[in-house]
C-alpha cells in the first residue's frame, strides 16, 4: 500500500511543514504530540499529569479519526524533560493502556517546542 496522508476531521494541520498522520503498508504513523488543546498555544495548565493527559487525548483524536483506537498502538516513542516526572506521566499513560500495552522508549531530552514538558510519537498498526 503506497503512502497516504489522510485528510479527515479531526486531523488538523498545523503549521509547520510536517503531516499528523501517515499511512503506509498497513501501518499509521502520528507525528509528535504534546499536551495542548489544538488550536491553544502552549501546553495546558496542571504539571505533567494534566500535560500527559491532554497529549494522550491528541493521540485518541487522531487514532479515532484514522477509525482506530489506542489498542491498535503498537509502539510509542515519549520525550520527557524531566525523568523525575517519570512515574506521574506513567500513571497517567497507564490509564490509557491499562492492558497490553505498546513497546515504549521513553528518552529524555533537553528542551521542547515552546515549553512543553512531554511528546509522543506513535505508531498503530490496521
Amino acid at each position: 500500500m503506497p503512502k497516504t496522508v489522510p485528510n479527515r476531521p479531526g486531523i488538523v494541520a498545523g503549521p509547520y511543514p510536517f503531516s499528523q498522520v501517515v499511512e503506509a503498508n498497513g501501518f499509521v504513523f502520528l507525528a509528535g504530540q504534546v499536551g495542548d488543546v489544538p488550536g491553544t498555544p502552549g501546553p495546558v495548565p496542571g504539571g505533567i499529569q494534566a500535560e500527559t493527559r491532554a497529549m494522550l487525548d491528541n493521540v485518541g483524536r487522531l487514532l479515532r479519526a484514522v477509525g482506530l483506537d489506542y489498542r491498535d498502538v503498537v509502539k510509542a516513542t515519549v520525550y520527557l524533560i524531566d525523568f523525575d516526572e517519570f512515574g506521574a506521566m506513567n500513571d497517567i499513560y497507564r490509564e490509557y493502556f491499562p492492558t497490553e500495552p505498546p513497546t515504549r522508549a521513553t528518552v529524555g531530552v533537553t528542551r521542547l517546542a515552546s515549553t512543553f514538558r512531554i511528546e509522543i510519537e506513535v505508531v498503530a498498526a490496521r
